[in-house]
């Protein structure tokens, strides 16, 4: 099994082990990622060997800084803006890449994903060793995406050497992707945190959705999270906006049922749960939304794991502030949903 690092140390065994080209598990703000050195074309095919990735599925390339994004990727003034504004944080970057980028990184396009995540363990990894990290989420692949080191542990322990325990992720769901390679015409790849709404504030334009027909090109997909099935648990799931109590009056023993908020009475049922209770660690003072998002790949694998027929879940409320994470949320559980 893979050794697990932790602190200072841990930090400079990861250092030198991604200086060597060889794969570490390492902690974002989003998810855990599988890193290698972004430079390194023979280390990057391992990325995809571990996890069963195609190749048509590029990798996101994340940065210490600014200027080391400026060696990766050619930024616009609307590009950097957008990292003033956002970064160190959950916004990924799709903007033309420079040729120092391997094909492997970028599914043959001649544009690159970027961003400077905001986790203090992972940017200190990334300027110990030097290099740029392209990262994917650390788990096999299309399945739910891990969010602390026992999760990459329990998907790719025996496939790889080392994970760097950050702790559990802060936020749980993937970056916001946006579109950056024409700055007249940017566009929502993929939701996350940061909404629509902040990026329009900041850039003063209307950046719209890209929608399902941005996919595969000849070279590949323009962004990772973008297949129609993606984050998906083993055990079927089927989406509500809202379960009425009626239907959980009569729940199906052999199935779960997910709901936003449940009441104690509800939640003593052993098939139904709530997304995170409101006392879920030092997250208990945040929205219900964002506790939902910080739990909802770690509620999915518990309840593969429940041997259940079928889970039945409620999707996250779109309204008031966290509505652009709601998005993000809903988004991830409808690509997991899919068939």
């Amino acid at each position: 099994m893979a050794k697990v690092l932790r602190g200072p140390a841990g930090v400079s065994t990861a250092a030198r082990a991604l200086r060597a080209g060889r794969l570490v598990g390492v902690p974002t703000e989003t998810v855990y990622g599988l890193a290698a050195d972004a430079l390194n074309a023979r280390a990057c095919r391992r990325i995809f060997s571990a996890k069963g990735r195609p190749g048509t599925d590029p990798l996101i390339v994340h940065v210490a800084g600014m200027r080391q994004a400026e060696e990766v990727a050619m930024a616009g003034p609307a590009a950097r803006t957008l990292m003033r504004a956002f970064w160190p944080g959950p916004l990924t970057l799709v903007l033309p890449k420079r040729d120092v980028v391997p094909a492997v990184v970028t599914a043959g396009r001649d544009s690159v994903a970027v961003r400077m995540p905001a986790h203090p363990l992972m940017r200190r990894a990334i300027a110990a060793a030097g290099r740029p990290l392209a990262a994917p989420s650390a788990n096999a692949f299309g399945y739910v995406s891990p969010t602390c080191a026992e999760h990459v542990q329990q998907g790719l322990g025996k496939r790889i050497p080392f994970i760097l325990d950050g702790g559990p992720c802060a936020i749980g769901v993937e970056s916001t992707i946006v579109d950056m390679r024409d700055e007249a015409r940017p566009r929502l790849l993929r939701p996350g945190k940061i909404g629509r709404t902040e990026i329009e504030r900041v850039l003063g334009r209307r950046v719209p959705a890209a929608g399902r027909s941005v996919g595969k090109g000849r070279a590949g997909m323009l962004a990772p999270g973008m297949l129609a099935r993606h984050y998906s648990p083993r055990t079927p799931l089927i989406l509500r906006g809202k379960i009425p109590a009626r239907e959980l009056a009569r729940a199906k023993a052999d199935a779960a049922y997910v709901l936003f908020s449940a009441t104690a009475a509800v939640r003593r049922r052993k098939n139904v749960v709530a997304w995170a209770e409101r006392g879920d660690g030092p997250a208990a003072k945040a929205s219900g939304v964002a506790r939902m998002a910080r739990r909802l790949f770690a509620r999915l694998r518990e309840l593969d794991q429940g041997q259940w027929s079928v889970i039945y879940a409620e999707m996250a409320p779109e309204r008031g502030r966290d509505r652009g994470l709601a998005e993000a949320i809903n988004d991830r559980l409808r690509r997991a949903a899919a068939r």
